[in-house]
């Protein structure tokens, strides 16, 4: 490797480095809990069966699963001012992060929540709890407990996809190394070293997760 491609990249580095801490990172992180949100209400409501909303939650879950993130990028940037709904990139990408999220979180957390066993919830019920208090000391702990591994590679993956919002100018960590590369010409080196970062980012998050699930763990001992 020439010493003008070893300059390029020491240089190019911060350069990267600080849009991903300033916009990668927050819009992951902003977009992720407005999705487990999303997520917690849509997959209750299927869990508790409430006529007509979820008829409504499956019809949202249907349609972000089945159509491709950046046509939903799309969709919310460019197609929304057709109807006088004119958004800036930043909050755009957050809406449908949010939304995307939040509709495969909806279906992991559904899925954990319909894995608690049922007699756990009569044993709730036959102490005197409500209903409410049945979910939040019972039904929830246990679902989220499960759900976690699944919920954390979500983050991962949102971390990642988040490089798709350069598609609407957002100044992320990929639409920075493409400035850098529009004037360098250094294709491979640079989005190797973008591809490193987010590597780098991944890696931590997964060794979050490792001990996030080791605390549970030890939580759910402690219970038991």
């Amino acid at each position: 490797m020439s010493e003008r491609v070893l300059g390029i990249l020491a240089d190019s580095f911060t350069k990267i480095l600080i849009p991903g801490l300033t916009a990668t990172i927050p819009l992951a992180v902003i977009s992720f809990v407005l999705a487990l949100i999303i997520a917690t209400a849509v997959a209750l409501v299927q869990y508790v069966r409430v006529p007509v909303l979820t008829q409504l939650a499956r019809f949202y879950v249907w349609i972000v699963r089945g159509t491709p993130l950046l046509v939903q990028l799309y969709v919310v940037f460019y197609g929304l001012p057709d109807f006088g709904i004119v958004l800036d990139p930043f909050p755009s990408a957050i809406i449908v992060f949010s939304l995307n999220t939040g509709a495969y979180a909806a279906e992991t957390i559904r899925g954990a929540l319909e894995g608690v066993p049922a007699g756990q919830l009569e044993a709730g019920y036959c102490v005197g709890m409500s209903f409410l208090q049945v979910m939040r000391r019972i039904v929830m702990p246990q679902a989220l407990r499960t759900a976690f591994p699944a919920l954390s590679n979500e983050l991962i993956s949102l971390v990642k996809d988040t490089s798709l919002a350069a598609n609407i100018t957002v100044l992320e960590m990929l639409m920075a190394t493409q400035q850098i590369v529009s004037r360098t010409y250094e294709a491979l080196p640079l989005y190797l070293e973008v591809g490193v970062i987010y590597l780098l980012f991944s890696t931590v998050l997964t060794w979050l997760q490792g001990v996030g699930e080791r605390w549970l763990a030890a939580r759910g001992m402690e219970r038991g």
